[in-house]
């Protein structure tokens, strides 16, 4: 049994995708702790009231955009960084093809 559940995590690669997972969820909080630490502070003098705080009042509806924007950040650097790593692994596994 041991034997076997070896075999499986080796076939599968848990333990890789378990490192992936843990990397990748400390560079959320990373870029997260970026964007608002460093980046929307810089923001905020022209925002009336702090980014986090900024909505827009459409009659009864209130649009958080500040959040907003801060998540979006987020999102863009974290997908840049998704994109630039994996686009060196690629690379390096077509290099190791030939």
């Amino acid at each position: 049994m041991v034997k076997d559940f070896l075999s499986f995590l080796k076939e599968f690669k848990v333990i890789a995708l378990a490192v992936a997972f843990v990397i990748g969820n400390a560079s959320t909080n990373l870029i997260k702790s970026l964007v608002d630490n460093i980046l929307m502070p810089i923001i905020s003098p022209w925002v009336a009231g702090g980014w986090k705080e900024a909505v827009l009042n459409i009659g009864p509806i209130s649009l958080r955009w500040g959040a907003f924007l801060g998540e979006l950040i987020n999102f863009f650097f974290l997908a840049l960084i998704i994109f630039i790593v994996a686009k060196k692994i690629i690379k390096d596994e077509e290099l190791l093809k030939k």
